[in-house]
């Protein structure tokens, strides 16, 4: 394991979440970090992306508007905002790190992985 992820959980639809991906043992100055998730029964996709130089990527048509990525330098750490949360919103989400830029959503494409965190919207 190469990131550690919190903040997921369980929240009503329409609700909010901030999801935070800690590396252990680099720095990610010079890494792009992107979110993926998977969702039951589905495979790995990619969400959103930051880079190095803080350029945003968005890979996914669902993550318009509603999803925020930051990058808090001196915590070394990368955030996920999720707002207006849907029952399709519901997955296990990853962090996962690219050197240099974002590279298009192929998880080959990504060095480090977390284990994920779960996020559950039901009412």
């Amino acid at each position: 394991v190469q990131f550690v992820e919190s903040g997921g959980g369980l929240v009503q639809p329409g609700g909010s979440l901030r999801l935070s991906c800690a590396p252990s043992g680099f720095g990610l100055d010079h890494y792009s970090v992107a979110w993926f998730r998977q969702a039951p029964g589905r495979g790995r996709e990619g969400v959103i992306c930051i880079s190095s130089g803080n350029v945003v990527t968005e890979f996914a048509d669902s993550a318009k508007g509603r999803f925020t990525i930051s990058r808090d330098s001196a915590k070394n750490t990368v955030s996920l905002q999720i707002n207006g949360l849907r029952p399709e919103d519901t997955a296990v989400y990853y962090c996962a790190a690219s050197y240099g830029d974002c590279p298009p959503p192929a998880l080959y494409e990504y060095e480090h992985w977390g284990q994920g965190t779960q996020v559950t919207v039901s009412s």
